[in-house]
């Protein structure tokens, strides 16, 4: 909730706020998440609580958790629910897009420019530099806790600064001198995988030929250099795998492949980009003006425990730090996937990186562009009817659009509606560059009371 002026007040309850809306007393400001400004209040007329933000940062997806504190002490302090989302980051695609990249240009160097001389270790990277993948993931956080800044009250944040032991997470039973010692001491990375493996092709055990080195898991996969992700494998067996999923591969011989996947050890890629980031994300909160207190998961586990909240990304979130009481944690979970506002390439290529096709050069068309939420209604024709979801502009001004669906974007798939003409259509909201829906599995938000004040916790 918005005063008058744009300051933000304390949220309310949803019914309260279609009253507001019904009376004319209120506008709309944004649809997802709702957010409502009043006519005729001030900030000076309404009563602000302190509101803390919470985060529970991840690789794949970070918990946010707008908490409200009520109580006379601070170890008698309630802790009441006011907003839960989930931000499913895009670093993996961001890692794809970037290794795409580097593709054609080292296509066009060597196509348009044969003799130039290699310029890849010429860049000075500065202190504190992080790959595009990482500072994505970092992007999304801060550009959310900003985004709820603008619309409710935050005057601090809590931080779950965890830190994951890599060796600890492969042998838990390892100690001593062993930890100080890596996992390729004393070898070569050869070395060590022909004594790991036996000297035999993993697939066909096949000896005394020539061995290669393969991705268990394919890097067009997402799969790492890390020792715990190859194997060895004859020409053969490594020319017929190719890029398939080791299960794909091995899938008429299921004791082969039981026995590769338990000598292979769990990716740590996740662990290890929580553990590059967690610092630059405490600095850049503090940078913001905010105190920044810090948790550690053992804590967030013992609070997730005592009142029995089930775990969530979100949840979790709202249990990182102290926590005397909680209570309104059964509401519903807003869902953002980061999808971006667009693409810097300007033109389609085909499966070799040859260009096929340019794209226009302008992005808004008829005053839309793509991932804007609107409402298109047609009158006539084979596509009469009323849609509303998310368009794809065109610069002959036939749009397609993908409908809302009320299960979380990433789980479903919907059919999309083509040439749509631009007349057609009316703006709801701006796209954001995500993509929002409700969490799965989520229980149904708890009774409120009856009269809940517009300035209230609800």
């Amino acid at each position: 909730v918005l005063d008058k002026n744009g300051h933000p007040l304390m949220p309310c309850h949803p019914a309260r706020a279609r009253q507001l809306l019904s009376r004319k007393c209120a506008v709309v400001v944004s649809r997802t998440p709702f957010v409502i400004r009043l006519k005729d209040r001030t900030i000076d007329d309404s009563v602000v609580q302190p509101v803390e933000v919470k985060i529970d940062p991840g690789s794949k997806t970070t918990g946010i958790a707008l908490v409200a504190k009520q109580g006379d002490t601070p170890e008698a302090q309630i802790q009441t629910v006011l907003f839960l989302l989930e931000i499913e980051h895009k670093g993996d695609l961001v890692h794809k897009r970037m290794g795409q990249r580097a593709a054609y240009r080292r296509r066009r160097r060597s196509k348009n420019l044969r003799y130039r001389q290699p310029r890849f270790n010429n860049r000075c990277r500065p202190k504190g530099w992080l790959p595009p993948s990482l500072c994505s993931r970092l992007d999304n956080t801060i550009g959310w806790i900003k985004r709820l800044a603008r619309w409710c009250p935050i005057d601090s944040v809590g931080l779950e600064l965890v830190r994951f032991d890599m060796q600890a997470m492969q042998n838990p039973e390892i100690g001593g001198v062993e930890y100080q010692r890596g996992t390729l001491f004393g070898y070569e990375v050869r070395e060590y995988l022909l004594e790991k493996w036996g000297r035999r092709c993993a697939y066909c055990d096949i000896e005394n030929v020539p061995l290669e080195i393969d991705h268990v898991i394919p890097k067009s996969s997402g799969g790492t250099n890390r020792v715990s992700n190859l194997t060895l494998a004859c020409h053969e067996c490594n020319q017929k795998k190719n890029s398939q999923p080791i299960g794909q591969f091995l899938a008429k011989d299921p004791t082969r492949l039981a026995r590769i996947t338990k000598q292979l050890k769990t990716p740590l890629k996740d662990a290890a980009a929580v553990n590059a980031t967690r610092w630059a994300l405490k600095t850049r909160l503090e940078n913001l003006g905010y105190v920044v207190t810090c948790s550690s998961g053992g804590r967030t586990k013992y609070n997730r425990t005592q009142f029995g909240i089930p775990k969530t990304h979100a949840l979790d979130a709202a249990c990182v730090g102290q926590v005397d009481n909680i209570r309104n944690w059964q509401m519903s979970t807003l869902t953002a996937k980061a999808t971006g506002r667009g693409t810097y390439q300007r033109s389609r290529v085909t499966r070799y990186g040859f260009p096929r096709g340019y794209l226009t050069r302008t992005k808004n068309i008829h005053g839309f562009q793509t991932g804007d939420l609107v409402k298109a209604t047609v009158p006539t024709g084979k596509k009469a009817g009323n849609y509303t979801g998310r368009v794809a502009v065109r610069a002959s001004g036939s749009f397609n659009i993908q409908p809302e669906t009320p299960h979380s974007p990433q789980k479903g798939t919907t059919t999309v509606i083509q040439g749509i003409n631009h007349r057609h259509c009316t703006l709801i909201q701006r796209g954001t560059g995500y993509l929002f829906g409700k969490a799965q599995g989520c229980s149904p938000p708890i009774a409120k009371p009856r009269g809940i004040r517009t300035e209230g916790i609800g």
